[in-house]
């Protein structure tokens, strides 16, 4: 159960937050889910967030399937439920291995066979665990996915820490009572390990 109201209809919101649900509902997410359930509140704040988020997610030179793999490892490093819960099957719909995902839910090291995919994989990872990424690795994904694509991987895994701790700190549910994906740790962060 989530710790405030998460509004789950139009009828419960003002005019101000009702125009932002209108917009949220006929753009590319169709409903209104998830962690702008609990921005809603502050209308303005619903509708920043709604277009950076499509923005990142459907608008990125990066394609579905590594943008989807860049979401899932932020979700899993936080260990953010409905993060991990959603993405993963978009991930998994984007192309992604059921294996490469089963391994980040589970924290065992992936084994990628496209190159690109470990590239973002140890990219998010270490962004993730050391608010850093080493020379060599940003040049490596600049050198692939160019200046604008480094920034919009930047930018989106940014963008989804603040919804894993926008979900996390409200507990924001599972959809329908589904079981929880992840094992959470006692203290701190998730600890991803090195791909294979």
């Amino acid at each position: 159960m989530s710790r405030i109201p998460l509004p789950s209809t139009r009828e419960e919101l003002d005019e101000a937050q009702q125009a932002v649900w209108d917009k949220v509902v006929s753009g590319p997410r169709g409903k209104v889910i998830g962690p702008l359930r609990a921005a809603i509140h502050n209308a303005e704040l619903a509708r920043t967030w709604s277009a950076l988020g499509e923005s990142l997610r459907f608008g990125t030179s990066l394609g579905k399937r590594l943008a989807e793999l860049a979401i899932i490892v932020t979700g899993r490093r936080w260990s953010a439920q409905l993060e991990f819960f959603i993405h993963a099957r978009a991930a998994a719909d984007a192309g992604l291995e059921a294996a490469v995902i089963e391994a980040i839910r589970e924290g065992r090291p992936p084994h990628f066979a496209m190159p690109d995919d470990a590239l973002v994989y140890d990219y998010a990872r270490l962004l993730l665990q050391e608010g850093q990424v080493p020379a060599e690795l940003h040049a490596r994904a600049t050198a692939r996915f160019g200046v604008k694509g480094v920034v919009e991987l930047t930018a989106l895994i940014g963008y989804y820490s603040m919804v894993a701790m926008t979900l996390n700190a409200h507990e924001v549910p599972l959809p329908e009572d589904a079981p929880l994906p992840l094992v959470v740790p006692a203290h701190g962060l998730f600890a991803l390990p090195p791909a294979e």
